[in-house]
């Protein structure tokens, strides 16, 4: 499908899920918004094998030829490649890692990463941070349910042209990536392109959610087209451009940082084989190359701090490749949205899109949860959120639209952040309404994705996020006539008590 611009530019938050785009069959299925302009191959976690083209020549696998016939067959690395290109292989896992949990690649490629004029230090970006441990001073601790109003994308007749590499700011995290264990919590702000220059990240994987402008994602395995309600995974070590799509100046979003794990599909236990986010419906990247003798720089993110290395040749030169260490991209309006169709609310769990395990089996290092378009129809139940307590701690954000049971002050492109144990609910006033009044059959979350990055670890706040002006805090009167309904029954309690049944009196005799 070639692409074609929208002529609403919110054609995608307005449907309730990508079905409708389908027409019930009575045009030709596609699995990308028709804007997108690139080719992609679906699968999650897949590793292809050249036969499935012998068989189906349109079955996508996990290996993408810019050029016909390079990748060599029964072997990796040949004494020759063909066209003279170079093999080099990256590896993302121990070498004898179970089969299952092996992750690499193989480029070939027209020069090798390693062909580079050196590193130097960067200056250290103050607003950013990498060490969450509490004896660091620039970090912060507190229960206080904390809330930002949307950060200012910066003017570049005001601020200069900023970057996706320069605009990073940090926002609360946990660990530290030299522990191999942790995450960080960043927001992306920028009004450029990345101009000659590349990033790559080698303390973890990237999950990137942008809110404010397409990104046009260059990676060593191909380009990429992410939309406000897509979402992406650029994993450790691989080198990646960000640019602005054609039209836009400015580039707002999220990044869920996992270092010593991951992302993979959560379990679906008795769901079975289907739902919540398909395998499928992730896109990988099909090769694409550039060459040239322009000068680059390639920013490397290393234990938090910046350096960088120079070379007179794109990094973007692979003509072909095959494994299982690839970006990938996924459509939030394709998650298949379960819940009860009886009484009382399911676990947020159901709402998960991606996991990335910890070294406890039974908590996860991070979450990555979804609210989005969906039927509600529990009868007998209390609708809102009720009132409740739990171990992780929840960072939530906002793509578009309004989401119910948060302040009018979150925003899309805002964070509302609770920790670990906090208490939370609605005020009384939304408690009596739906306390009241039978919840309707309805669709909810319409015209709206909200986002949660959810985990097991304790967060603290950085300086930058502390100091931020967009701080405010979840004003704590709001639940300050949380009335007493209980001692309005008191006759009533105390006529059962004096009948003999088990218990005390309301005054405690």
């Amino acid at each position: 499908m070639a692409p074609a611009p929208l002529a609403d530019p919110k054609e995608y938050q307005q449907i309730f899920h990508w079905a409708e785009t389908q027409k019930d069959g009575a045009i030709p299925s596609f699995g990308t918004r028709k804007n997108d302009p690139y080719e992609y191959q679906p699968g999650f976690n897949n590793h292809g094998v050249r036969e499935t083209y012998a068989v189906n020549p349109n079955l996508s696998s996990f290996e993408s030829e810019a050029v016909p016939g390079t990748i060599p067959r029964g072997q990796n690395s040949p004494r020759c490649v063909r066209f003279g290109l170079y093999a080099e292989q990256m590896t993302a896992s121990a070498f004898v890692a179970p089969r299952h949990l092996n992750k690499r690649s193989w480029l070939y490629r027209a020069r090798p990463a390693v062909a580079h004029q050196g590193f130097t230090d960067l200056p250290d970006n103050p607003d950013t941070e990498a060490n969450f441990l509490p004896i660091n001073p620039r970090v912060h601790v507190s229960p206080t349910q904390l809330a930002w109003l949307p950060f200012d994308i910066p003017t570049e007749s005001a601020d200069g042209k900023i970057d996706f590499a320069s605009g990073l700011k940090t926002i609360a995290g946990s660990g530290d990536p030299t522990l191999r264990e942790g995450l960080a919590v960043h927001v992306f702000l920028a009004n450029a392109s990345m101009d000659h220059r590349a990033m790559v990240n080698s303390d973890g994987d990237m999950l990137i959610v942008p809110q404010e402008g397409s990104l046009d994602i260059q990676t060593e395995f191909g380009p990429l087209f992410v939309q406000p309600g897509e979402i992406c995974i650029i994993q450790r070590g691989q080198r990646f451009r960000v640019g602005l799509a054609e039209g836009e100046s400015k580039l707002r979003g999220y990044i869920l940082e996992i270092w010593g794990s991951n992302y993979q599909l959560p379990e679906l236990g008795p769901l079975g084989a289907n739902g919540l986010a398909n395998a499928r419906d992730f896109l990988h990247p099909k090769a694409k190359y550039e060459i040239n003798t322009d000068a680059w720089e390639i920013i490397y993110k290393l234990g938090g701090k910046f350096f960088k290395s120079t070379q007179n040749h794109c990094p973007f030169d692979v003509v072909a490749w095959h494994g299982n260490y690839v970006p990938c991209k996924y459509d939030l309006t394709k998650f298949v949205n379960v819940g009860s169709i009886s009484v009382d609310h399911i676990d947020p769990s159901i709402f998960c899109v991606l996991t990335a395990p910890s070294r406890d089996p039974a908590a996860p290092l991070a979450d990555f949860l979804i609210f989005s378009p969906r039927w509600d129809v529990a009868s007998h139940t209390y609708r809102p959120p009720y009132y409740h307590r739990n171990v992780a701690s929840e960072l939530m954000g906002l793509i578009y639209g309004e989401y119910a049971g948060r302040s009018d002050e979150f925003q899309p492109g805002g964070v509302s952040f609770e920790c670990g144990m906090v208490p939370h609910g609605v005020a009384y006033e939304e408690f009596k309404a739906a306390s009241a009044n039978p919840p309707p059959e309805v669709r909810i979350s319409e015209g709206a994705v909200a986002f949660m990055f959810e985990s097991s670890r304790p967060f603290t706040i950085t300086d930058w996020a502390w100091n931020s002006k967009k701080k405010h805090e979840h004003e704590p009167k709001m639940w300050d006539n949380l009335v007493d309904n209980f001692s309005k029954h008191k006759d009533e309690v105390e006529k059962l008590l004096a009948q003999g049944l088990n218990g005390v009196s309301m005054n405690g005799k």
